[in-house]
């Protein structure tokens, strides 16, 4: 059987929005599912979501979504033809307030005048379409989004936040340019992927409050 040919794309906040929303969240749900380690929301709040809030992600003016998407050999080459099999967000631009984080958290100062802000997030592909470089094809669509979406700022600030134990996925941020910059607790990458509102109304469980998430930057200038 012949291999899947991949391609990646950034989903419209417009058009075809209903289906892209049924797309997304048959994905989501399969990853939540299959690999909830790699996810700081769980299956059982986003299979409550309705279709509407599934719409509201995909069109938030503050998110932009990017997908995998396999077609099998043959198979016709034409936008909406072949199955998505992985995803990245980008939530930004961030104002300062949004970005920061405790001192303890290491991250330091933010270029608050000069710089624009983004979380990158949500990164994940099916079991079966990992390797090959997807994902790392998949973020590096993502970041080239950035550097084309306007000119100005020069600079382009893009944090992310994982999971200390997985390793694998540490190593391919690094090969895209991402070093590490503090420890982030569970409560903070939450609200800095949207998600606060999904939190309880106290932190202080260690679930929340640990601080052994890995926090990593890369700075991309636009030409």
């Amino acid at each position: 059987m012949s291999e899947p040919s991949y391609t990646y794309i950034r989903v419209s906040k417009t058009d075809a929005l209903e289906s892209s929303a049924q797309k997304y969240r048959h994905l989501r749900l399969q990853g939540l599912e299959s690999s909830p380690e790699s996810f700081s929301s769980t299956y059982e709040t986003e299979a409550a979501f309705s279709n509407d809030d599934w719409i509201q992600r995909l069109s938030a003016p503050d998110r932009e979504t990017f997908i995998c998407v396999a077609k099998a050999a043959g198979e016709q080459d034409a936008p909406g033809i072949g199955d998505w099999v992985g995803q990245v967000t980008l939530r930004g631009p961030m104002s300062a307030s949004e970005f920061s984080l405790p001192k303890e958290a290491g991250q330091g100062a933010i270029n608050a005048d000069n710089e624009e802000r983004w979380q990158l997030l949500g990164l994940f592909l099916l079991p079966a379409h990992r390797g090959g470089g997807r994902g790392s094809r998949l973020c590096r669509e993502a970041l080239n989004h950035l550097q084309r979406r306007q000119p100005c700022p020069r600079t382009v600030h893009v944090r992310l936040m994982v999971k200390p134990d997985n390793q694998t996925i540490v190593q391919m941020y690094e090969r895209l340019g991402f070093v590490h910059t503090g420890q982030c607790t569970l409560a903070e990458a939450m609200r800095a992927a949207g998600d606060g509102h999904l939190l309880p109304s106290d932190t202080s469980d260690p679930k929340y409050s640990n601080r052994s998430g890995i926090i990593m930057s890369s700075h991309l200038h636009r030409i």
